[in-house]
Order: structure tokens, then sequence, then C-alpha cells
């Protein structure tokens, strides 16, 4: 066997392997007498058939399956030759195998980057002062009453407003046609909801019941229907019905009926430990990511294309699920991703470089997962689910899960080796709570 290697790019090989002619012959010979040993061809006995008779019935066959054993064979030596580990699937290209001629092939993929670890101990990053503001706990509290609010129709004579539920009929209109969908009878809308397009809700506030108008808006721009993005639009209104919020008093009573804690105070309790507990968490995820930020700037790593284009067209897919949940359809989907390609890219290329760093300094610290750190999540979802120990290591005995699982744990304990050295950086509570990560 000869082979070479071609660099395409600085992540990208070509092998290249020619395969003498006799082991070609050695392997067409092989599967033709397998085939000749098994099988039963009319006029014969089996295994007595002519060697010429098995060419001429499964010659086209033979011809894959000799791809296929030569390929299989010569490719993993010529990369142990060459000391090439490949970290993408090889993309082969070849011609028919031919009795007693050469064979060649090549194989296209990518390698994995050298990792050049510079400066990963001591790095200074950012993170927000943890702290639950009080006025959070009595807005849940005024949450947990208007979930629980009933509504009653307004009989005074006086305006709709902020507040109110109008019952209304309406009809939308787009250069004086009908707008598809745009219509709508009894139509419960909360005001100041913002359930309809910007204007929609300020238009119905101050009308009375039985009045009539035109509220002139424009869709914004982008908007999730694309062909309506920035378009006028004009929808005809009537108030038939003015309904009020009326929420429950917050007495002794009304707490009990939640089935939760008995009393007020409790109930605060409670409440404050949710939003401390949601509130750490956000902090806590927040200053991991852009801990592998800083990793990733600091430590710079290049991409496989072939792992971008993977961990890219997963991001995507990711999204095109969640935004197809909130009723995102095909074309605006394109639309988005097109408007936001540069961005998947960015955050798929951070994805592999920090998976990568963090690969390289679990190993040079010896801090891979192991199986005593598995046993202890599964003991450790297991108290925290309440589902039986042996069925979670089951569902983590597939590859996937298990893969998963297994890198998960090792970032975990990269991360608190990093947080023994890192400089935390102290930032006033909610500067980063718009962030998107």
């Amino acid at each position: 066997m000869k082979s070479n290697v071609e660099k395409v790019s600085n992540l990208s090989r070509k092998l290249n392997v020619e395969v003498p002619a006799a082991s070609v012959q050695s392997a067409f010979q092989k599967i033709f007498s397998g085939i000749q040993r098994d099988v039963t061809i009319k006029g014969f006995r089996k295994g007595k058939a002519p060697i010429a008779t098995i060419k001429s019935m499964y010659g086209d066959r033979v011809k894959q399956d000799v791809v296929q054993d030569l390929i299989q064979k010569h490719y993993v030596e010529a990369l142990s030759e060459h000391k090439l580990e490949p970290i993408s699937y090889p993309e082969f290209e070849f011609a028919d195998a031919v009795e007693g001629k050469d064979f060649s092939f090549s194989a296209n993929f990518d390698i994995r980057p050298e990792i050049n670890l510079k400066k990963y101990e001591g790095m200074e990053v950012e993170k927000e002062k943890y702290e639950v503001d009080a006025k959070k706990v009595d807005q849940v509290l005024e949450n947990i009453r208007a979930s629980r609010a009933t509504f009653e129709t307004v009989t005074e004579a006086r305006a709709a407003k902020n507040g109110d539920t109008a019952v209304i009929d309406f009809e939308g209109f787009m250069g004086g046609a009908p707008l598809e969908n745009g219509s709508g009878k009894d139509h419960h809308l909360e005001l100041g909801a913002k359930q309809f397009i910007d204007g929609f809700e300020e238009g119905v506030v101050g009308m009375k019941v039985g009045e009539s108008k035109t509220i002139s808006l424009k869709f914004p721009d982008p908007y999730h229907s694309a062909e309506l993005a920035g378009k006028p639009v004009e929808f005809k209104v009537t108030l038939k019905e003015i309904k009020a919020k009326v929420l429950p008093e917050l007495n002794e009573e009304f707490i009990k009926s939640l089935g939760g804690p008995a009393d007020l105070e409790a109930l605060k309790k409670t409440i404050t430990e949710d939003l401390e507990q949601t509130e750490k968490k956000r902090v806590e995820d927040g200053f991991k990511n852009r801990l592998l930020k800083k990793l990733v700037s600091e430590n710079p790593v290049e991409v496989p294309p072939s792992l971008l284009k993977e961990q890219k067209a997963s991001l995507i897919e990711d999204f095109k699920k969640r935004m197809s949940d909130q009723g995102m359809t095909e074309n605006d989907f394109a639309s988005y991703v097109e408007k936001w390609d540069a961005d998947f890219t960015k955050s798929a290329t951070e994805m592999i470089q920090s998976s990568f760093l963090v690969d390289a300094i679990a190993k040079k610290h010896d801090l891979f997962a192991k199986k005593e750190d598995l046993d202890a999540k599964f003991k450790e979802y297991s108290a925290q689910t309440g589902i039986d120990e042996a069925r979670i290591r089951e569902f983590y005995g597939k590859s996937e899960q298990a893969s998963r699982l297994t890198y998960q744990i090792t970032e975990e304990k990269v991360i608190n080796f990093l947080n023994q050295s890192v400089k935390v950086k102290e930032v006033p509570a909610g500067t980063f709570k718009d962030e998107q990560n």
C-alpha cells in the first residue's frame, strides 16, 4: 500500500491511498470463494458451482463488497501510518475495483486543531451581585391574585382603560381589502397586555360601549409574518362590552385556597426562596458563560469547518423547533435565519472552541469524568426526581446520553477548577439580565 496526505487547509486533509493489484485480487478471491461456499445454484451441488458462474451472477455485488473491504482495511492503516486523527466523518472518492489492477481511493476529512493553552488561570470575569428585590415578592403576590381574578361587566357609562378587558368586534383591511385572518367577533382583549400590534390596544382605550372607530396602524418590522412587516393596516373596531378585573382579597381564606402555605408570611417566605433560587441560577449560569467566553478569547482555537457546519445546523434546528411551537411559519423562519446567520455562526464557533479548551484543560489536570463522578450524578438525579436510580442508569446507558452526561460532568469539573483562580469583578445586580447566552 502507498499513501500520501494533502493539506487542503489548516484543518482539512485529503488522504490518498493506492492498493496494489495483488491485494485487490486477494479481496476479490476471498469474496467470490465465500459466495461459492454458501450459495446454491441450480445444476450444481452446494459449494461446487464454478467461479466463472459465480462471477457472472454476482460480479456487480462483489465489486461493491471489495471496495468496502479494501477501504475499511487500508484507510485505517493509512491513518495509523500518518498519525492522523480525523474529527469528522470522511468523504471517500473512488472508482470501481477491477480484478488484477491497482485500486485507488481518497478520503477527505477534518482533523483536531492543536490546542495551545496560553492563559486559563487568573482570568478576570464579571459577575453580577446576587440579590432579590423585595418588590419582586409583591409582584409575585399580585400575579397570584391576577391569576385568580374574576371579571365583572362595567355598568357605569365610562370609557375603557388599561387593565379592562374589552369585548370587541374587529375587521382588518390592507389597501382596502380584508386582511386574511384579521377579524374577530366577541374577542376578549385585555387592554395593556400587548396582545395585538403596537397601537391597537391604545386605540381601544378611551372608547365607550357601542362606539365604533377605525384605527390606522403599521405592522412592526421585523414581524413574524414577513409579508406583513412594515405594511399599513386599518382595523374597524366596535366596543361591545367592558369587563373590569376584580382581584381577590389577599386574606387567610384566599391563601389557604392556593393549597400551599397557610398564611401570608409563610407564602412570602416560599416566594422569596423560589426567587432566590431562580436568581442565583441566572447569575451563576451567566457567570459560567462569560467565563467560557473569556477562556475562548484568551486561548484562540481554529474551528474545523465540518464541526462548525454540524454545530450551526444543530443550533438552527433547535431554534426552529422552539419557534414553530410559537407559531412561526417556514418562510418567516427562513428569513430570520438568513438575517441572523452571523449570530448562529458566532454561537456555534464559541461552543466548539470552548469544548476543545475544556477537553484540553481536563486532560492536563486529570479532570475527565470518572466512574465515581457518574455514580454520584446518578444518585443526585434520583434524589431530585424521585426516579429509581436503576432507571436513570438505564437511560444514560445509551451512547448519546452517556456522552452528553460525561461531557457535562467534565465541564463542571473544569469550571470548578477555573473558579479556584478566577478574579471575579462584581457588577451591580441586573447588569446582564437581558444578555443572550
